[in-house]
């Protein structure tokens, strides 16, 4: 289990799905680089702000850049941000694993 909690199956299944950024979908590397830019680093991410939620379908990797954006706010909420916008990060952008958690909240709040 690494330090998020996450079991190492769950950890090698994340890692083999998500080369790229789950959002913005840059490709990432596991570790920083002794010269040149920390954005590209990937970075572990809840997808649902659910730090007991650890499942393939709430853990995901993405860049440093965009978890640093995302922080704590509500996955919807964040795609209407300026980061995103700027970006073109948008619900029809995401990786698979996001347009599914968006689906499935969607249904759990129940519109």
């Amino acid at each position: 289990m690494n330090r998020w909690g996450i079991p190492e199956w769950l950890e090698k299944e994340v890692k083999e799905r998500d080369k790229f950024c789950v959002y913005c979908g840059i490709k990432m590397v596991e570790k920083m680089p002794l010269r040149g830019p920390r954005k590209n680093v990937a970075t572990w991410e809840h997808i649902i702000n659910d730090a007991t939620i650890i499942s393939r379908e709430n853990i995901a990797l993405c860049c440093v850049s965009c978890n640093s954006s995302k922080g704590t706010k509500d996955l919807s909420d964040w795609l209407k941000s300026n980061y995103c916008k700027k970006r073109g990060i948008s619900r029809d952008t995401v990786s698979e694993v996001i347009k599914n958690a968006l689906k499935n909240s969607v249904r759990i709040i129940g519109y």
